[in-house]
């Protein structure tokens, strides 16, 4: 059985996950090694230091490499920040054939209409995917080709990113001999490994909250919907509580992560409960109050992404939350209390192997990012095919070829 090899590098605020994984011909994906490094020279999914990024790259590359007991060529590499935008665009083209059937050419010119968008001079094209088609009208087409038509529309979901920020993380990466398979926006990745189509058909609402960003991806009717970045995310958390309780920072992520809840706190648990870590004692209903109003913030901040308040007729399948964050005891409670819809934390999903130190919200994306690239062909390197190229691999996905 053929295989092929697939690389996600998930470059974050906090920590760089490299993983490795053998594509098998059937579709499966099997992780062969993982690389995990704390992240310098970023913040909020930003590199605000090209050396110090390099170099933790480098290192989540290293133990991956060393694990799999493979070299790293490509990979596949995760984008977000809040220089990134997106718009729902539309793209009409003319049948002009006799036979008037609907051909995969077609559907290249009416994608290549749709982001025909001016895109400025400081902005990068990153996605431009197909949400549905509509042929002479009839609307709600998945899959237009072999159809008869005069007229093929198309609504597409256009994502745009600084391009300055692009590459900056892309000649971190290629100063490491490492070429770019393709960059993809961390939330899409994330969709892969936690989401599920029915979730994803009914109308859900993915919320990675990460170190630096919470990022958000709405789907619809199968589709994607609406994608923001936050931020506000994991470092907010851990810096309320430093202030708050005039921790140094270090410390405050560590209570945080051992001890942080967002239920709320009864007074004879408060007493029984005092806490402390390396040598500073704080009250555990103090840091619970902390950790509550932040993550109330950033749940209420995901639901103005929504377009009107009767939330449960646009998104019945409710809230997926994800990324290192949402391990904080409470968030699916207080996220039903906040929203009055379903809440699940997602975990990653769909993949096997050596997968033991992936099976956790943190790793949403590097697994999300393998998915992609197994679904995906692969470009000639990141800006090598045009756009073209780019959408050989959308095409395929969407129309399960």
């Amino acid at each position: 059985m053929k295989r092929r090899i697939v690389t996600a590098i998930d470059v974050g605020t906090t920590k760089i996950c490299t993983a490795i994984a053998e594509i098998t011909e059937n579709g499966s994906t099997q992780v062969i090694g993982v690389g995990i490094a704390p992240s310098h020279g970023l913040h909020k999914g930003l590199v605000v230091n090209i050396n110090d990024a390099a170099q933790s790259i480098k290192e989540s590359i290293r133990k991956a490499e060393q694990a799999a007991n493979y070299k790293v060529e490509s990979a596949y590499v995760g984008v977000t920040g809040r220089h990134v935008s997106s718009v729902n665009n539309k793209g009409v083209v003319a049948i002009t054939r006799g036979d008037r059937l609907v051909r995969p050419d077609d559907l290249k010119r009416v994608l290549s209409s749709a982001q025909s968008i001016k895109v400025p001079n400081d902005r990068k094209l990153l996605h431009v995917i197909p949400r549905n088609y509509a042929v002479d009208g009839q609307v709600g087409v998945r899959n237009p080709v072999g159809m008869h038509g005069f007229r093929l529309d198309v609504e597409t979901h256009v994502i745009t990113a600084a391009a300055a920020s692009v590459q900056n993380l892309i000649k971190c990466i290629r100063s490491l001999g490492v070429e770019i398979d393709d960059l993809v926006l961390e939330p899409l990745a994330s969709s892969e490994a936690v989401l599920t189509e029915d979730e994803k058909q009914v109308g859900v609402v993915l919320a990675d909250i990460g170190g630096g960003t919470t990022d958000v991806c709405i789907f619809k009717d199968g589709a994607i919907w609406h994608t923001a970045i936050l931020p506000v995310a994991g470092y907010q958390l851990t810096r309320d509580v430093a202030i708050g309780l005039g921790l140094p920072f270090d410390v405050a992520e560590e209570m945080k992560k051992r001890y942080g809840s967002v239920m709320p706190v009864y007074e004879s648990r408060m007493e029984a409960n005092p806490i402390s870590e390396d040598g500073h004692g704080i009250s555990y209903q103090d840091l619970c109050d902390i950790l509550r109003a932040r993550i109330e913030e950033i749940m209420r901040l995901v639901l103005l992404e929504l377009p009107r308040s009767d939330y449960e007729s646009v998104v019945p399948a409710g809230i997926v939350f994800t990324g290192g964050s949402s391990n904080i005891a409470g968030l699916e409670t207080l996220g039903r209390d906040i929203s009055q819809l379903p809440v699940r934390v997602g975990m990653p999903s769909n993949v096997y192997g050596i997968t033991d130190a992936l099976r956790d919200p943190a790793y949403a994306t590097s697994v999300g990012l393998l998915l992609w690239g197994a679904k995906n062909q692969p470009r000639n390197k990141w800006g090598g095919l045009g756009f073209f190229g780019r959408m050989k691999g959308l095409l395929s996905k969407f129309l399960g070829a």
